[in-house]
């Protein structure tokens, strides 16, 4: 790299420091840090959202996958999450505020306490934290081979110059400096996307390119399902997107918990369904077209991305390109930092000791566990290697795992629902557990796309069964509980504005 590009990735870190130190005279208390206050406009929620979905695992794993299968990544990747989105804006997305305003909450799990019981909520909240400890550290890999493929640094390095650097915003900005910085990346993504998607462009001989390239690719990239990404698997990772974008995966549950209202929820989905389904088609065809400007490639997981932009960029546009992607890994680590906190500050630390009962409002408690969590996952990323490295990550730990920990969560949102108890929270997640264990370490062979979505059927069908029994009992489901669905499943307005 060039002396510029260096120069624009230095600047880059700097905006990012200087946000989170503006940011810090924003943040008053915990629910200044953890929900920016409850009142997060629509769009910036939405921008963020969408750009909280991103990391550098896209430029990594995902660039592999582009290379090698071509079109099928837009279909299961960001068509999926589009399609998940817009049904989530729908169903599920517009509870999430109502629940701040029931029940104050400031984590996604806090109200599982109320639905199910202690014990099923820290079940979640654990598991979640452990998940999250390894989808984290992944994203932080990531972007450490992505460094160490545009400057030769030892992955560990970069592992450690991005982990540190969010490590100081997010401890001080909260999420205020979440939002912030998910607004300036959002702009570096698209700059610098743009910037690489017409370089390519031109090399290919100009906009004709679009169509052209795929008569000169291998016949499968140009199918809507390759390889190994059949309708099943598709089908399976959009039900897994499904429960993790609007909400199972609890930093993007927060984006719509810190909006006003539900039909500012509402809109702040569609706008990043509306982003997953456009913006993808740019950034992802370079990749597509990587087997005609790299024809053998041997790892293009690892080396793809870097190749593209340091070939065909001018000195300082490889960094803005660089600096996209750390964008891109910084703002979805930092979110889901961000909940993570705010799940052990809330739920578990006041479950292991009155004290933290007293201090969960704490704002020095609040960024301890930031900086704790933090660093827990830079040093998974830095033994990635026992987790089955980046792919091994992403689409195995934490896709097999998210439905066991979703079912409860989102389930329990509905008034159909409601007979589902504290055991059938409970049971459903081991057993989803138990299932993944099975399928990854005992011998059940399965294919693919069922192992992704075999854990989240079994989560499913036991904690409905156990619903169904106790409705035949004709168990009594308490009056809160029944007070607070029938609040989330309203369709009326219900901020004092409307109300009055």
């Amino acid at each position: 790299m060039h002396a510029l590009d260096y120069l624009a990735i230095t600047l880059f870190f700097f905006i990012m420091v200087g946000i989170g130190w503006y940011s810090k005279n924003k943040v008053k208390d915990s629910t200044d840090f953890f929900l920016g206050g409850g009142k997060v406009p629509w769009w910036l929620s939405g921008i963020s959202h969408h750009v909280s979905g991103y990391s550098g695992a896209v430029f990594v794993a995902y660039a592999g996958i582009a290379y090698t299968y071509g079109f099928t990544l837009y279909i299961f990747w960001a068509v999926g999450i589009s399609i998940a989105i817009f049904l989530g804006s729908i169903t599920i997305i517009p509870r999430w505020p109502r629940l701040r305003q029931k029940l104050n909450i400031q984590s996604p799990t806090e109200y599982m306490q109320l639905r199910y019981g202690l014990s099923a909520q820290q079940l979640t909240a654990w598991s979640g934290v452990i998940v999250k400890l390894l989808d984290v550290g992944a994203k932080w890999a990531s972007i450490g081979i992505l460094l160490s493929g545009f400057t030769g640094l030892p992955i560990w390095l970069g592992i450690l110059i991005s982990g540190f650097v969010s490590l100081f915003y997010a401890s001080i900005g909260g999420m205020f400096a979440d939002l912030m910085t998910d607004f300036a990346q959002f702009i570096v993504q698209i700059t610098g996307g743009l910037v690489l998607f017409f370089a390519v462009l031109k090399q290919l001989g100009g906009p004709s390119a679009i169509f052209t390239i795929w008569d000169q690719l291998p016949p499968g990239n140009s199918n809507l399902f390759n390889g190994p990404y059949t309708p099943l698997y598709v089908t399976a990772m959009l039900v897994i997107n499904f429960l993790s974008y609007t909400g199972g995966t609890w930093n993007l549950a927060v984006k719509f918990i810190a909006t006003s209202e539900s039909k500012d929820a509402k809109r702040s989905a569609r706008l990043s369904a509306i982003l997953y389904f456009i913006w993808p088609l740019i950034l992802f065809f370079p990749m597509w077209a990587g087997p005609i400007l790299f024809p053998g490639m041997e790892n293009p997981a690892n080396d793809l991305y870097s190749t593209l932009t340091t070939t065909f960029l001018p000195p300082g546009l490889v960094g803005l390109v660089l600096a996209a992607m750390f964008a891109n890994t910084m703002s979805m680590t930092v979110s889901d930092s961000n909940t993570i906190s705010a799940v052990i500050t809330r739920d578990i630390l006041p479950a292991i000791s009155e004290k933290f009962e007293k201090r969960k409002d704490s704002l020095v408690l609040a960024r301890t566990t930031t900086v704790i969590f933090i660093v827990l996952t830079i040093l998974v990323a830095l033994f990635r290697d026992v987790f089955g490295d980046v792919v091994g990550l992403i689409l195995g730990w934490f896709a097999a795992l998210l439905g066991p920990t979703a079912i409860p969560l989102i389930c329990g949102l509905f008034p159909r629902f409601k007979h589902s108890d504290n055991r059938a929270a409970i049971l459903s997640t081991i057993g989803g557990f138990m299932i993944f264990i099975a399928t990854k370490y005992l011998g059940l062979e399965v294919s693919p796309a069922l192992g992704l979505v075999l854990p989240i059927l079994t989560s499913f069908i036991i904690y409905t069964g156990l619903g169904l029994i106790n409705k035949m009992l004709k168990k009594e489901v308490p009056a809160e509980v029944e007070e607070l669905l029938l609040y989330l499943d309203t369709d009326e307005a219900i901020s004092k504005k409307e109300m009055i």
